[in-house]
């Protein structure tokens, strides 16, 4: 009997299953309803619903059955841990699958980094598929180790796993029709393209969705959101450890229902998700907030499948993998018992990783007067943090001048900022000042820095910065808090400078520890090293800082730190 024979007998009823889930409350994500009703599961996929016998049975009394959830869009880098430590981290919490867009690694490494973090991901019970990085770098005004060119993006896409083509951030580019970001969307397997459109509405929308986009994980507001259902794309539900949108968007889930929208995590701290779950923390917040649980589950697990064209995921239905979750309730949504291709979770071997995919932080030598501005009088360009937010504003403020040199001035809230070019050692350092942080001594310093991920340090005293760039270049990349030329806290990320070869345990400690150190030092808010990272991604508004300068991304241009005419 071949495989589909065996699952249609099954399904038939005329042999017994290999495992039946019995007495449970299904959900069906296509209507809706719970339905009281037996899973049985063949060789990893469900065969039917009904009343079916099997040679296992796991009794699920009452309890509720769900398909496995699905991450619609994340950077698996973020996390900062090798794939089989982020598997271990996320499917106990029922995350089964997550379609990952690795630029970050890619910035980093060319197109022989994807491809190793996809062969790494490799025979993993976590599904780890992935979006081809449309943008490396993200715009001119980034330094990569190398641009990604139309072949590179054809050959990843032309792996198993790879989906389409990964968000387009440069959405300038694409809006005014430039000939190379209109290349990428005409390659062979990019008519699936995620989108990458932070404040864009009214006709520059309509450009954006008219070339062929249809996702977006950057709204921040219902009108943001209307407008992008309503142009008929996907609105990717974004609730990142400092990029928090879902309580702000769920009213459209109440307006439209959630048949066109996906919960997604984009980027997410390690000790975060330990502390408020995953995708899962997402359906519990939702339901929280008054969701009907039905469709929060749905968001949270066929929509992303619907999204991305992964047939049979998302679903407990016959023909769909038997990705399970067993509920004890519907507000905690912590399961007691994830099935993963109808087989409980196994703990993964741990994956080597080859000499070449570390050692990549090769920077110039850099001295405290590297960091020296020399300024007379007049305004400055200020990069403003907003809250729990990864776009900034473009703020003037008067500097402080000492000796004809503006330095750090933490009464009124101002820290250096800096941007250290790290791939090809050229001494390139961008320069500017940040309002927000509260910041009041020291530095904090990370070789990730989206996306071009050169060294992005902020601080208040120049010889801490250079000893922060200093200690970065010695461990192969991290994050560091430093004070007083000593270290405070680190985690190295040796990998790519991107992520760790610890295990989970160790890298949650660490991460944690660099968070409380740089609140020690006054930083407010959520995620300082997260939020240090977007400061240096130049295609989402208003303000941001590379190694080649500051960048007004409204008028996408790069702009001098005086403001002319003061």
């Amino acid at each position: 009997m071949t495989g589909l024979q065996r699952r249609l007998a099954v399904a038939r009823g005329d042999e017994p299953a290999d495992l039946v889930v019995r007495g449970g409350r299904v959900l069906s994500v296509f209507t809706r309803e719970w339905l009281e009703i037996d899973v049985a599961i063949v060789d990893g996929t469900i065969a039917g619903l009904g009343d079916y016998e099997g040679q296992e049975t796991i009794e699920a009394g009452g309890r509720f059955v769900v398909p496995g959830f699905i991450d619609a869009h994340m950077h698996l880098e973020s996390v900062k841990l090798l794939v089989d430590e982020f598997a271990r981290l996320v499917l106990p919490l029922g995350t089964t699958a997550v379609v990952a867009d690795p630029h970050e690694i890619a910035n980093v490494l060319g197109p022989d980094g994807v491809h190793w973090l996809h062969d790494a991901s490799e025979g993993l019970q976590l599904d780890v598929f992935f979006m081809a990085p449309s943008c490396v770098p993200a715009s001119v005004y980034e330094s990569p180790r190398r641009p990604f060119d139309a072949g590179d993006l054809t050959a990843l896409m032309r792996r198993s796993r790879v989906l389409g083509l990964a968000e387009m951030m440069n959405f300038p580019g694409v809006i005014a029709g430039e000939p190379r970001e209109l290349e990428k969307l005409a390659l062979e397997g990019a008519a699936h393209v995620d989108g990458h459109a932070p404040g864009v509405i009214g006709k520059e929308l309509q450009a954006y969705a008219a070339a062929g986009v249809r996702s977006d994980h950057e709204a921040l507001t219902v009108e943001e959101g209307r407008e992008r259902l309503r142009a008929g794309m996907w609105l990717l539900v974004r609730e990142a450890s400092m990029a928090r949108n879902l309580e702000a968007l769920l009213p459209l889930v109440g307006e439209y229902g959630p048949e066109r929208i996906a919960f997604c995590t984009d980027d997410r701290d390690p000790e975060d998700i330990v502390d408020r779950g995953h995708v899962n923390g997402m359906v519990r917040c939702a339901v929280a907030a008054g969701i009907d649980p039905a469709a929060a589950v749905r968001m949270a697990s066929w929509n992303p499948a619907l999204w991305h064209g992964l047939d049979t995921l998302g679903a407990v239905a016959p023909g769909y993998a038997a990705d399970l979750l067993v509920l004890p309730d519907l507000e905690r949504f912590e399961p007691d018992l994830v099935l993963k291709r109808g087989r409980p979770i196994e703990d993964a071997p741990r994956r080597e990783v080859p000499e070449w995919v570390r050692q990549t932080i090769r920077i110039a030598p850099v001295a405290a007067t590297d960091f020296e501005v020399q300024w007379e009088r007049g305004d400055a360009r200020v990069i403003g943090l907003v809250p729990d937010q990864v776009v900034t504003e473009s703020l003037v403020r008067e500097l402080l001048v000492r000796d004809g040199r503006a330095v750090a001035d933490p009464a009124r809230d101002l820290v250096k900022l800096a941007v250290v070019e790290r791939h090809l050692a050229t001494g390139r350092i961008g320069l500017g000042f940040l309002s927000g942080s509260g910041l009041r001594r020291g530095a904090l310093a990370s070789s990730v820095a989206h996306d071009a991920h050169n060294l992005v340090i902020a601080g208040v005293d120049d010889e801490d910065m250079a000893f922060a760039v200093a200690r970065l270049a010695e461990v192969g990349g991290g994050i560091a808090v430093v004070e007083s030329d000593r270290v405070v806290a680190e985690c190295p990320l040796p990998v790519a400078g991107l992520l760790s070869d610890q295990p989970l345990d160790v890298v949650v400690a660490q991460s944690r520890a660099c968070n409380e150190a740089a609140a020690a030092l006054g930083w407010t808010g959520a995620a300082p090293f997260l939020t240090l990272a977007f400061l240096a991604l130049s295609v989402i508004p208003s303000l941001k800082l590379t190694d080649r300068g500051l960048v007004d991304v409204d008028r996408f241009e790069l702009v001098p730190l005086a403001v002319e005419g003061t």
